[in-house]
C-alpha cells in the first residue's frame, strides 16, 4: 500500500477513531487502526471488539493499493506533530512508513487479514426515527447512566420500543430519566445501549443516521461512517413501576432562578435541604461542618403548611441543564418518597435523602 493524503485530513479521522482502540495491552491489533486504499478511496477503521468506527475518504491519492495496521495512538502522535502538507503512508515488509519531506516514522504492522471484521447491516431490521430526536433524547437521559455497577444493565441506556411509542430510559437507582418520543414502530422490542456507546454517538453524527439492529450489535450509519455498538445482554428493571401514579403537589417553577439558587447552596454542599412555604421555598445547605449557606426563591406554591425534603442538588441541576424552555413541573408526595421533575416529554424520578 502506498497513499499520499493531506495530513489535516488524516489527523481529523485518526482522532476520531481514538476513542475505538484497545488502550491498555498494546500487544492486541485492536491497539491498532486499520487502513485499506483501492481505486474508490481510502478506509480507516478502530475496534476494540465491543464498539467500532468505520469511515472512508475520496480525498487521497492511492498510489498502490493494499491494507496496512498501525498502533493509533503513535500513528496520529506523529502526524500531528508533521507540517500540514501532505504525507506519504507506504508498507514496507511488516512495517508501515511515514514520509513527509526529509522528516520519515517507521511503525510495526500486525497482518491486516487478522483485523476484527465489522458487522453488517444487511437483511437487518431497521430502527425509523429522526436522528435529531434521537440524539437529544439520549443527551437528556446522559446523565443518569451509572458507571462500574456490578449489574452491567445499569451501565447503560434502555430504548423501549412500543407500538405507538419510544422510551429512552436511565437510571443509576437514586434517579430514573425518561424521554418519551411518539412514534409508530409496527413491533416491540428493546435494547440496552452502554454509555460509551451513548457518549460517542452523541460525539458523532448529527445529519440524517440509519439504524439497524440484532440481538448482539446496534449499527449506526451516516454519509461516510459506520459505527456500531455491542448491547449489553440483561434484564433492565422495571422502570414504570417507579413512576408515581399520582402527586400530592405540583409546582411550576422558572428553571433560571432555581439554577441560581441551588448553584450558591452547592458552594457549601451538594446536599440541600429545601423547605416549602406558601409564598416561597427555602434552599439551606445540608453539612455537619460548622458551615452553612441558605438563599430563597419567592414564588407561590400549593403548600398550606410548611414542607421539608433534602435532596441531591447534582439530580436536578442534571436535569435542568437538559429541559428546553425556563419552566418545569415538579411533583412532590411525602418528604421520604420519589419526586417526580418534568419537562415536556422528559421526566426524573428521584429519591429524596431521608432527614
Amino acid at each position: 500500500m502506498k497513499i499520499e493524503i493531506k495530513k489535516s485530513l488524516l489527523e481529523q479521522i485518526l482522532s476520531q477513531m481514538q476513542p475505538f482502540l484497545e488502550k491498555k495491552d498494546l500487544s492486541q491489533i485492536t491497539s491498532h487502526i486499520y487502513l485499506e486504499a483501492d481505486e474508490s478511496g481510502l478506509i480507516v477503521k478502530g475496534t476494540d471488539y465491543e464498539t467500532g468506527l468505520k469511515t472512508k475518504t475520496d480525498n487521497v491519492r492511492v498510489i498502490h493499493p493494499g491494507k496496512a495496521t498501525a498502533n493509533g495512538k503513535k500513528l496520529l502522535d506523529i502526524i500531528r506533530i508533521l507540517k500540514d502538507s501532505n504525507v506519504t503512508l507506504a508498507t514496507v515488509d511488516e512495517t508501515l512508513h511515514i514520509t513527509q519531506e526529509h522528516s520519515k516514522f517507521k511503525l510495526p504492522m500486525f497482518d491486516p487479514n487478522e483485523y476484527p471484521k465489522f458487522p453488517e447491516t444487511d437483511n437487518l431490521p431497521k430502527i425509523d426515527i429522526k436522528s435529531g430526536e434521537f440524539i437529544s433524547s439520549l443527551k437528556k437521559i446522559t446523565p443518569a447512566i451509572d458507571t462500574n455497577n456490578p449489574k452491567y444493565e445499569l451501565n447503560g441506556a434502555l430504548i423501549d420500543i412500543k407500538e405507538n411509542k419510544i422510551n429512552f430510559v436511565a437510571t443509576d437507582t437514586r434517579r430514573l430519566a425518561i424521554v418519551t418520543l411518539p412514534q409508530s414502530m409496527g413491533k416491540v422490542f428493546h435494547l440496552i445501549i452502554p454509555k460509551k456507546a451513548i457518549i460517542e454517538i452523541q460525539k458523532l453524527f448529527f445529519d440524517d443516521i440509519a439504524m439497524h439492529y440484532d440481538e448482539t450489535y446496534l449499527i449506526i450509519q451516516s454519509g461516510p461512517y459506520l459505527f456500531f455498538t455491542k448491547l449489553i445482554n440483561g434484564k433492565f428493571p422495571d422502570y414504570e413501576r417507579i413512576i408515581p401514579k399520582s402527586l400530592n403537589y405540583e409546582l411550576t417553577l422558572p428553571k433560571d432562578s432555581m439554577v441560581e439558587a441551588i448553584k450558591q447552596i452547592t458552594i457549601v454542599s451538594n446536599e440541600i435541604k429545601l423547605t416549602f412555604l406558601k409564598d416561597r421555598i427555602i434552599f439551606k445547605s445540608l453539612s455537619d461542618e460548622n458551615i452553612e449557606a441558605q438563599t430563597e426563591l419567592e414564588i407561590a406554591t400549593p403548600f398550606e403548611e410548611k414542607f421539608v425534603m433534602a435532596v441531591n442538588s447534582r439530580y436536578i441541576l442534571d436535569f435542568l441543564n437538559n429541559i428546553d424552555g425556563n419552566e418545569f413541573i415538579m411533583g412532590i408526595n411525602e418528604p421520604e418518597l420519589p419526586f417526580e421533575l418534568k419537562n415536556n416529554n422528559f421526566i426524573t424520578i428521584v429519591m429524596p435523602i431521608v432527614i
